[in-house]
């Protein structure tokens, strides 16, 4: 079976079971009800994110070009949504939300690279 053939298998897979993820964009609404089971602790990270992101030494469009970098290292589909629709409200075009996706995959990438060092290290001091 060729690549084309197996690319059509998994997207015709991907498009049947939409309805069924596991991450539900409605979720994101109820984000805020994380405090009825810890008031104290919800409460104060709230607090926490809203000062993170009030302007200072960096702009809030600056802190949303990177939190949408964030929001893609660490795979976080309401994050994204998050951070593309508030990007959007800030003015941030597509190419700009690209450049900083793409920033952080060179970081996310290079990380994993350099980890293997250790591989290098490991192999190195095995076989000898």
């Amino acid at each position: 079976m060729g690549a084309v053939q197996w690319y059509t298998i998994i997207n015709t897979y991907k498009i049947k079971n939409m309805a069924n993820t596991y991450y539900d964009p409605a979720d994101l609404r109820k984000f805020g009800n994380i405090t009825e089971w810890s008031e104290e602790l919800g409460t104060k990270f709230f607090d926490y994110y809203g000062k993170v992101f009030e302007e200072g030494a960096l702009s809030a469009r600056e802190k949303s070009l990177i939190a949408l970098a964030v929001s893609h290292v660490v795979k976080c589909p309401y994050c994204i949504d998050a951070y593309t629709r508030d990007g959007l409200q800030r003015g941030i075009t597509k190419e700009e939300m690209m450049e900083a996706v793409h920033a952080g995959a060179a970081i996310e990438s290079g990380a994993t690279l350099v980890h293997g060092v250790q591989m290098m290290n490991k192999y190195n001091k095995l076989s000898m």
